[in-house]
């Protein structure tokens, strides 16, 4: 089959099987995933200096999704807003000298989440 003849903008995903029945196939659109690693983007670009989230806020249910987009995106975004659950920081030293030019305050090795941290149900301006 000609490669190009393809153009089903989709993936295939076998569904959960049955006991006792064939597996199914179902397709998911391509975009779906897309979709849902440009709101994660612009999610990032919408936290304002000073402030952070955390992956979970970003992607509630799905934390590591916002670490792989953001590991993998080559667009411009304030990554260095994005910290773990508990206020630690993924990339260390770099991401620390980032946020303290920011002015966003720390308590010990780990973000303060009690004063930057923009609450989950809260869409920044």
């Amino acid at each position: 089959m000609d490669p190009t003849e393809n153009q089903c903008d989709c993936t295939a995903a076998p569904s959960s099987p049955v006991s006792g029945s064939r597996a199914t196939i179902e397709y998911v659109p391509v975009r779906t995933i897309a979709t849902a690693s440009q709101d994660v983007l612009d999610r990032v670009r919408a936290i304002p200096e000073g402030f952070v989230r955390t992956y979970g806020d970003l992607s509630p249910g799905a934390p590591r999704f916002t670490g792989t987009v953001l590991r993998t995106t080559t667009a411009e975004v304030p990554w260095w807003r994005v910290v773990r659950a508990d206020g630690s920081l993924a990339k260390g030293a770099r991401q620390r000298a980032l946020l303290e030019a920011e002015g966003v305050p720390f308590a010990g090795a780990r973000v303060d989440l009690r004063v930057a941290r923009i609450p989950r149900d809260v869409e920044p301006a």
